[in-house]
């Protein structure tokens, strides 16, 4: 079918060096301009976003510091690119969290007003989720084919959750599981381990402020030393423990996190 459209529509997809909208930068952009008539016209660029990129970014989308020594930076490329995005609304998968945020952070970092308040933003992960909802009634309705009747309360919820729980298992049985980058992360099985490895092992605390990473060690996973190993930051910052320790975590984050302190101490 073709698209009902009154404006150009630009579907984009950007892999960057991270997820912090403020600090991380553009590496590849992609860009599809789907025209009113229906002829469609990309642009697919590698961008020098001046910044390392780090290992973990580079094993989701492949790109390193080598391949992107060479390339425009964004600031090179951003006048030419905001003239051929005139007129046009944005479109992609979970643009309106990350890449449109991003990509206008890109935009005025380089000196160019890049302005969206007055285009349409089309999200098709956001009707993914209209559409396909992930709560307990939906799941009951998928697996197991019922209608929850007294849905949240606690009794009939928990209920329901056995048996979703038991079909999910019967469905996938056998079937290899992939993480978003294609890594192969283990099977379906009737087997808690199994499922535990899958859904939680890698959780250092429960708040999932640390995890562990490929290499078994606990990063941080969130703020200006996500993906850090923790031990390495207290070495380097002590003071990071302690404003932690002051701030408003959970408990169970602050007695991990001083479990991992005071094994350093150990070694």
């Amino acid at each position: 079918m073709q698209l009902n459209l009154k404006n150009p529509l630009v579907f984009f997809d950007l892999e960057t060096t991270g997820i912090n909208i403020s600090q991380d930068r553009i590496v590849e952009l992609a860009f599809l301009k789907v025209m009113p008539n229906g002829e469609t016209e990309k642009k697919v660029e590698l961008v020098n976003p001046t910044i390392p990129i780090p290992e973990e970014s580079s094993m989701i989308h492949g790109i390193r510091d080598e391949d992107v020594a060479d390339k425009p930076t964004f600031k090179e490329l951003a006048k030419n690119l905001a003239k051929w995005l005139e007129g046009c609304d944005l479109g992609g998968f979970n643009i309106v969290r990350f890449d449109v945020p991003l990509l206008v952070e890109e935009f005025l970092r380089a000196g160019v007003d890049f302005e969206v308040s007055q285009r349409k933003l089309i999200d098709a992960q956001k009707v993914f989720f209209l559409m396909e909802q992930r709560t307990l009634t939906a799941a009951y309705k998928f697996y197991c084919g019922k209608e929850l009747e007294g849905a949240h309360g606690a009794e009939a919820d928990n209920d329901a959750t056995y048996e979703v729980f038991k079909a999910q298992i019967e469905r996938y049985s056998g079937q290899a599981v992939t993480d978003a980058s294609g890594r192969d992360l283990g099977v379906i099985e009737n087997d808690m381990s199994a499922i535990h490895h899958l859904v939680a092992s890698n959780m250092v605390d429960l708040a999932g402020r640390m995890v562990f990473n490929d290499k078994g060690e606990e990063v941080f996973n969130f703020g200006k030393h996500k993906g850090r190993p923790v031990a390495d930051v207290l070495k380097r910052e002590p003071g990071y423990y302690d404003w932690m320790m002051q701030g408003d975590f959970p408990l169970d984050t602050k007695r991990k996190l001083t479990k991992i302190k005071l094994r350093g101490f150990q070694m």
